[in-house]
């Protein structure tokens, strides 16, 4: 286990109904890094991801938190304070407050009288400002676009004051401003506030702009680990896709990819790279 290992999972099984959909899974976030978990629907990312948030328990396997605490071994409540995840779809309360909502994610550090948190104000207004949320604090939630919802429920994950955040599909539905903003803000948590972030990606270029680290699941089994460049190769790409998948340098990202179909022309001049 690398030595800013954050969070790591090792031999983790994971199954639906008695059918395994991960085997033998193995992977580690480390602090001040973006490692994102890519390949084709069905190959068990947001499984995994979920069973690194405690939310799938593993048929076999461990789950690690700074190297040494078994995170079973820690309440919900501790566990909460270390870890959060950003899922897909979480419904939008009608008639709540931008800032009521964020403050939610303090809920790990409240007694059941949501009291006891002289910290949480300060971490509320950090969240919506590292988020860019604090000018809409009053407005309901259920009157945001799809691309300010998603900051103010990142905002929400940041409030929980965690060393690890995890997301699922974070740029799903959002338009190509929230897209890039959601990324950028990622790249942010983890290298200025040396967060640990894994993330669930399916855009090959945006898994390639934002991680240091990549993970290349295909049917339930993690094909390559390492970084960009070691893993979105032509060989791995094919392997997983089953298509042809042709990887360029690329001036600002390192690597591009581009999926090659019937219609589609092989770029001519590209600089290929070793796979």
């Amino acid at each position: 286990m690398h030595e800013d290992a954050c969070l790591a999972g090792a031999g983790l099984t994971l199954s639906y109904h008695r059918t395994t959909v991960v085997h033998d899974g193995h992977l580690e976030l480390r602090r001040g890094q973006v490692t994102a978990l890519v390949g084709p629907n069905g190959s068990g990312k947001s499984t995994l991801l979920r069973a690194l948030a405690r939310l799938h328990r593993p048929d076999a396997g461990t789950l690690v938190l700074d190297r040494e605490t078994p995170a079973q071994a820690l309440s919900a409540k501790e566990f909460a304070r270390r870890v959060t995840l950003l899922t897909q779809n979480r419904p939008t309360p009608a008639g709540v407050t931008v800032r009521d909502v964020v403050a939610y994610g303090r809920h790990p550090y409240q007694n059941r009288w949501r009291g006891g948190d002289p910290d949480g104000s300060a971490a509320i207004d950090r969240a919506m400002q590292v988020t860019g949320v604090t000018a809409m604090a009053t407005r309901p939630v259920d009157e945001l676009s799809g691309g300010e919802l998603q900051r103010v429920w990142l905002a929400t994950c940041l409030a929980q004051d965690t060393g690890v955040l995890l997301l699922d599909e974070p740029t799903n539905h959002l338009d190509l401003r929230y897209q890039v903003e959601i990324l950028d803000l990622t790249r942010d948590l983890a290298e200025e506030h040396g967060v640990a972030v894994g993330m669930v990606l399916h855009d090959l270029n945006q898994a390639a702009s934002v991680a240091d680290r990549i993970v290349l699941l295909h049917g339930g089994r993690v094909l390559a680990a390492g970084t960009p460049r070691d893993v979105l190769t032509e060989h791995h790409l094919a392997q997983a896709y089953g298509i042809r998948i042709e990887v360029a340098a690329d001036p600002v990202n390192g690597i591009t990819t581009r999926p090659l179909g019937r219609r589609t022309a092989s770029v001519d001049g590209r600089l290929a790279l070793s796979t």
